[in-house]
């Protein structure tokens, strides 16, 4: 996958595209992704993934209180290039892109700086200035610029459409297994060690204390997780808990997120580290 920061300078051939923000990269955006790169074997094009940094709710006016995505901008860019597809556009979304009506969106970025020839979009596409892009705003452009447009179904399982938001409430409340069967992988979260009160060392359980590597990247509910800990080229089970930890802690206002690495020894201060959750227990 060739990255563009930016939409500047691009040749492309006969663009097939798709447009988001793609929060955690789940199983619904991955059948679009599937459908996109198939559509642009069979039609001799290439597919193109275009999405936006920061997340546009960072940008927009409301309040930021309780916001948290599924992915940073490092970790989704991992996540599509376990994908097919071969372009990633990444547009800097800021407040005069965000005032932009989706027809001009459409005529001065896809149509004349990536040339589109395919849009594919997903089933509750919207975008532009409040959100008024919709399937019949795209049709409408794509018969004025030549270019033909395609909507596709969701993806759905008993318990609904799969979606960012119904993962980010099913890690929120505690029901990592749904989310981890909707995102298709195991949730992960990075960050450093810090030095924490080393209060696990003296009870014979040392926990290395975490701080997650974005401010906005989702914590899951507080509770006690089974996970895997990669440091470095290492990968190792161990136990983490995530909470308030009332008996031992007088500021009830900070929560903890501590790991205790299975037969571990060593200085892990300032390292950086992967926390990928498995069970929730």
């Amino acid at each position: 996958m060739i990255i563009h920061n930016g939409y500047e300078g691009l040749s492309l051939k006969h663009p097939l595209v798709t447009m988001g923000v793609f929060d955690g990269v789940h199983r619904g955006h991955r059948a679009l992704l599937d459908y996109l790169v198939l559509s642009a074997l069979k039609g001799g094009g290439e597919s193109v993934v275009v999405t936006f940094n920061p997340h546009p709710r960072l940008v927009l006016p409301g309040s930021k209180e309780g916001l948290s995505f599924l992915t940073t901008l490092e970790e989704k860019t991992k996540l599509l290039e376990q994908t097919s597809v071969g372009h990633l556009i990444i547009i800097r979304f800021d407040g005069d892109l965000s005032n932009l009506e989706a027809s001009e969106f459409i005529r001065r970025i896809l149509v004349q700086k990536i040339g589109i020839k395919h849009f594919i979009i997903g089933y509750d596409h919207h975008f532009g200035k409040n959100r008024k892009g919709d399937l019949g705003v795209i049709e409408s452009c794509g018969k004025l610029y030549n270019f033909s447009v395609e909507q596709v179904n969701e993806v759905s399982v008993p318990e609904g459409t799969i979606s960012s938001t119904a993962i980010r409430e099913a890690l929120l409340s505690g029901r990592l297994e749904d989310a981890n069967k909707w995102l298709g992988y195991f949730y992960s979260l990075g960050g450093k060690i810090v030095p924490g009160r080393k209060l696990g060392r003296s009870l014979g359980f040392p926990t290395a204390n975490i701080r997650p590597d974005d401010d906005f990247k989702l914590v899951p509910a507080n509770g006690v997780y089974a996970v895997n800990v990669r440091i470095g080229e290492k990968t190792i089970p161990g136990v983490m808990s995530i909470g308030f930890n009332p008996t031992v802690n007088k500021d009830l206002l900070q929560r903890f997120l501590e790991v205790h690495i299975f037969d571990f020894t060593g200085n892990l201060y300032g390292q950086d580290i992967r926390v990928t959750f498995r069970f929730r227990l």
